[in-house]
């Protein structure tokens, strides 16, 4: 053979253009082809270089035999093992322990052939047996896996898997589906099973997502039943993890009458009931801020004609989502949130053909973008302001007509009924409100014949109203929110002018001091307050209907403007609530409302055009708001 190579004479002439040209050539499928020939070999049991005795427990040994070099190609354990000067180096015969033949034989097969089929039983032991050899790719496939199966009657155990093997993906992944699912994870025994130290790490932490912080109290309460003898000493601790400052008095004084627990309990749970009662400032409560988007909401409003808009800006993208518009349109209204639940309360229905003060309440859910019809209150309140007292709405002052409210009422979401209680001191239409400790503070307003600077206080306990301190400014259509333990007034029409002067209310010295104004003019504007912040969006300023978006840092007493709507307008409802799920969704069903039959909460549209036009003036859509 080498001689007919020497004698070989053929010559190859260089191009005359150029000489110097050269060629590149792969054969992409050479490396599977080539491992699939070696894998070949190693199922003959042909030039095999080792052989792996794996015995796991109480098993029979069993022999896998291999080449050295494929296993170090695809294992930094067995490189090592092989190339480092290690005893198995020489060694023909190499005893494993603490993995099952099961799992070796797959990996094995991995290192031939890139490709491994696992199942949900057996997923557990092939990721650790991936870990024990530092099988990278294989650990990741296991881990995708397992995220996918995560459920709230595996996420603990899959969680506690993960950290024992410092998989810290996996454990981060199984942690947060645990914080999102808590309230379903904490009806499975896994839970039932959590150490006390684990379960107070879990029910501390800030992610957990759950609609009132009552589920995290009785899925304590489940927890130490399941075994209350052994878990009786450790209610205490469950209990200083608990937000327990965020739970109602209602429902801790059906707590204190229901549950067997030491005096020592108790008594920690009758402090906290008497300081909710009593209204008393705690040091900040550490809110639950379960890694949900928080957007805010925009209902409803005015341009031209009532709105039916509903719309969701989202300040972390700067993008807004069109929703569900209301099944009627309004504007004047108010909206707040409980549970996740966005409600839009009142308002009236300026319109072409005719115009309708409302007493609807609609409940809009973000899960399926639909909106559902409550109990109507009472009475019709355009102008109306409303707050949030213990999971409950309280719907404060408005017009009806030629009628300025003072009156109030209470609507309860479990029995969807509302309840009158004690009227404000004053006729308040375009009233600014909030909630601080428990306590309803109204602000400002019209009262059907001045702008008022006088603001009032309401203690639900005592089912009254008491004065406090009059702001610097007269306002009506103020926009008014709370933030920390102040609150925030902005803008308002004085009955000569639009205003973008801002007072805020310190609750415990009773005082009002002027902050940093607005770069606009605003009246009948939407107000709320997110990541400790305020925004105020549209409004009316006394030319133009506004589409303009502000925000206040209270740290810097400044404010920016963030954004627009998608269109000028005033007399929005706003608040936050959780994202919207924008998966393809069914139609909302239709409500009586939209299929033709009567409902209490809509009048007919006979209101006489000068009823209308003698309270213009002093609506949301023109000089005066």
């Amino acid at each position: 053979m080498t001689e007919c190579l020497t004698e070989y004479k053929a010559l190859v002439t260089p191009s005359t253009r150029n000489g110097h040209r050269v060629f590149s050539y792969t054969l992409e499928s050479h490396t599977a082809a080539a491992f699939g020939i070696m894998n070949e070999l190693r199922l003959e049991r042909r030039l095999c270089d080792v052989t792996l005795r794996v015995r796991y427990k109480d098993l029979e040994a069993v022999d896998f035999v291999a080449h050295k070099v494929v296993l170090a190609s695809s294992s930094p354990v067995f490189r090592a093992m092989f190339t480092n000067g290690l005893r198995e180096c020489g060694m023909e015969l190499v005893p494993i322990e603490g993995i099952h033949p099961r799992v070796m034989d797959r990996l094995i097969e991995f290192a031939y052939t890139a490709s491994i089929s696992v199942g949900e039983k057996c997923v557990i032991h092939v990721m650790n047996g991936a870990v024990m050899y530092q099988i990278d790719s294989v650990v990741k496939a296991c881990c995708d896996f397992l995220v996918q199966q995560l459920d709230p009657s595996n996420a603990i155990g899959i969680a506690n898997f993960a950290e024992q093997i410092s998989c810290m993906e996996l454990h981060q992944k199984a942690r947060e589906y645990i914080y999102m699912n808590f309230s379903q994870v904490a009806t499975q025994e896994e839970f039932f099973n959590l150490s006390h130290c684990q379960l107070v790490t879990l029910i501390s932490r800030d992610e957990l997502n759950v609609r009132c912080e009552s589920e995290v109290f009785q899925a304590c309460v489940a927890w130490v039943r399941y075994d209350r003898e052994n878990r009786r000493p450790y209610v205490q601790a469950l209990l200083q993890a608990v937000r327990c400052h965020s739970l109602t008095p209602n429902f801790l004084q059906a707590q204190l009458q229901s549950l067997d627990w030491d005096p020592q309990c108790k008594d920690y749970l009758a402090q906290i009931f008497q300081d909710l009662t009593l209204h008393k400032p705690t040091k900040a409560i550490s809110w639950r801020t379960p890694k949900v988007p928080q957007l805010i909401y925009t209902a409803g409003g005015y341009f031209r004609q009532s709105l039916s808009y509903l719309e969701a800006y989202n300040p972390c993208t700067g993008a807004w989502l069109r929703l569900a518009d209301l099944q009627v349109p309004r504007s004047g209204l108010a909206a707040c949130v409980i549970s996740g639940l966005f409600y839009a309360v009142g308002g009236r229905n300026n319109a072409p053909d005719g115009n309708m003060d409302s007493n609807a309440l609609d409940c809009y859910n973000p899960m399926n973008n639909c909106w559902l019809p409550c109990a109507p209150m009472s009475v019709p309140r355009n102008r109306i302001g409303v707050g949030v007292i213990d999971c409950m709405i309280y719907a404060v002052g408005g017009s009806h007509g030629c009628i300025h409210h003072n009156g109030v009422e209470r609507y309860d979401p479990e029995r969807d009924q509302w309840q009158l209680v004690a009227p404000m001191l004053t006729r308040r239409i375009g009233v600014g409100v909030a909630v601080i400790t428990r306590l309803l503070y109204a602000v400002g307003g019209f009262d059907g014949a001045n702008r008022l600077s006088s603001c009032e206080c309401y203690n639900p306990e005592k089912d009254e109203w008491n004065p406090m301190a009059p702001m610097n400014t007269v306002r009506s259509g103020a926009g008014v929110c709370s933030l920390g333990n102040r609150i925030f007034v902005m803008g308002g029409y004085d009955g000569t002018n639009q205003l973008n002067t801002v007072e805020r209310y310190d609750v415990e010295t009773d005082t009002w001091s002027f902050a940093a104004s607005m770069s606009h003019r605003r009246s009948a504007l939407g107000v709320t307050a997110l990541h400790g912040r305020i925004y105020v969006m549209g409004g009316y300023d006394g030319n133009t209907f506004l589409d303009s978006v502000e925000c206040y840092d209270p740290e810097e007493d400044t404010w920016s403007e963030v954004t627009h709507m998608t269109s000028g307008r005033s007399g929005v409802g706003v608040a936050v609530t959780m994202e919207p799920c924008q998966k393809e969704l069914p139609p909302c069903p239709k409500s009586e409302r939209e299929s033709g039959a009567s409902s209490p909460g809509y009048q007919s549209a006979n209101s006489s055009f000068s009823t209308y036009n003698s309270h213009r003036q002093d609506g949301p859509f023109g000089k005066g708001a």
